[in-house]
């Protein structure tokens, strides 16, 4: 008799839908902690599996992988990503991601650097002292500037609102999608359904337009884009149509700069929060570089930078949970669940877990500056196996460069009173945005001799 792994019992038909969808971060850390490594639940009628096991993470990402494909969430993802390299599967999805991989190597990343910075430089001198500003809004806009120069040579600051007007209908209208019965839903004429349709054709026409003004001018940037629109497959015949280099470039457009912004949003609150942390990242920043903008060779030296990067996204993961379905059944443990089960594993869960991180609900940086035992995936913010973030490498780079290059010049603490709380949709957000003060600090001046660059005075 094949052993059943503990139930989290819910109402018929239903399940624990209710009880998910008010704080699903939080509902699956509870049933965690009171059901172990291993829960059974159903999300209407579909059977789901939350795994928490570092162990049992790893075999499904990366040894058995082969055992999975994606999950619900990315099936349906593809009403709004089409077969990009989040959705697609197989041989289609390894060719793909061959033909975009070359654009996150590393020769590549040392000149995407440069823009980030000149970027984050152009934005920080758009804040006044003392302004109220919504950290949320303020790093969507940069990392949506960053994406758009680096991947895809375009400027996009005049459109910037209507973009994250338009990205924000599509989170909250994607949840209904990924809703039990959604395949129904989506086909009738409902005011929602309307909203999420006219957010995609937003998005849809501004990267056509990105795509098509490129074809004409028929210049190779050695960007993303134009490697794209200039793949070949290996026996030389064309790589991408239109739709597919459009799937490709919406998908990274949309994920080049959501994950990261939210997770810079969550790095500021908590530096915010917590004063000695936030002293010590500041007089990194000061310290290594002297009052000249940060650049790719700098990041060796900016290791306390990267260590409160890596700890905002362990406490505030933005890709929150990773799920899989399974083939046929797959053991864990002592366990078997069955064939089209979804398995879910939550980084905010594993995270959070106190066998790998003592007080795991306290923002402390210095855990990453010595030498661990915990397991491998215990710590997972993009993944892992054939299907790990594409652009991870890029990730890291831009969070430490972005942080690096605003904390020259500013400081945020939070608007007295603000409320703080999640809302998970695609990505871990903030509910209610993120209300800051932003404080301007002393700017760093070199000595005239200095060959570095000091920070600009102000007026």
């Amino acid at each position: 008799m094949v052993a059943s792994p503990p139930l989290r019992k819910g109402l018929p038909l239903i399940g624990v839908l209710p009880q998910f969808r008010r704080n699903p971060p939080e509902f699956l850390r509870s049933i965690a902690q009171s059901h172990g490594d291993l829960v059974h639940f159903r999300l209407g009628p579909q059977a789901v599996y939350l795994v928490s096991n570092p162990d049992w993470i790893k075999d499904i990402l990366v040894t058995h992988q082969t055992n999975f494909t994606k999950s619900r969430f990315l099936e349906r993802a593809k009403v709004l990503l089409g077969e990009g390299l989040l959705t697609s599967e197989g041989e289609f999805h390894r060719r793909q991601r061959r033909l975009v991989q070359p654009a996150f190597h590393r020769d590549r990343l040392i000149g995407y650097a440069s823009a980030m910075v000149e970027c984050t430089a152009h934005t920080r001198e758009l804040w006044t002292d003392g302004a109220e500003l919504d950290i949320s809004r303020e790093m969507m806009r940069l990392t949506l500037a960053v994406v758009a120069k680096t991947l895809f040579s375009a400027d996009v600051t005049s459109e910037a609102d209507d973009i994250g007007a338009a990205l924000t209908q599509v989170m909250i209208l994607f949840d209904m999608v990924l809703m039990p019965f959604s395949e129904w839903i989506e086909k009738l004429p409902l005011p929602s359904v309307r909203r999420f349709e006219k957010a995609r054709d937003f998005l849809d026409k501004l990267i056509y337009g990105i795509i098509a003004e490129r074809r004409a001018s028929k210049e190779d940037k050695g960007d993303l884009l134009s490697m794209l629109l200039l793949a070949q497959d290996e026996d030389g015949q064309c790589g991408m149509t239109d739709k597919q280099i459009r799937d490709e470039a919406l998908t990274l457009f949309l994920a080049g700069h959501e994950t990261t912004a939210n997770a810079l949003m969550w790095t500021w609150y908590l530096l915010s929060e917590n004063p000695i942390a936030a002293a010590k990242f500041y007089d990194e920043v000061d310290r290594v570089l002297q009052g000249r903008l940060p650049a790719f060779d700098d990041l060796p030296q900016l290791k306390y930078t990267e260590s409160v990067f890596a700890e905002g996204m362990r406490l505030y993961p933005p890709a929150w949970v990773v799920g899989r379905r399974v083939k046929t059944e797959y053991a864990i443990g002592d366990y078997t669940v069955p064939m089209r089960a979804i398995l879910m594993m939550s980084p905010w869960v594993v995270h959070r877990d106190p066998r790998w991180f003592p007080e795991p609900d306290r923002f402390n940086p210095d855990r990453w500056l010595d030498p661990d035992d915990r397991p491998k995936f215990s710590y997972f913010p993009f993944g892992g196996g054939t299907r790990v973030c594409i652009g991870e490498r890029f990730a890291w780079m831009e969070g430490v460069l972005l942080l690096a290059t605003v904390a020259q010049k500013w400081r945020f603490k939070l608007v007295p009173g603000h409320p703080v709380a999640t809302s998970a949709l695609i990505t871990l957000r903030a509910k209610h945005g993120m209300r800051m003060v932003a404080e301007q600090r002393l700017p760093l001046v070199t000595s005239p001799s200095s060959s570095t660059q000091a920070l600009p005075t102000p007026a």
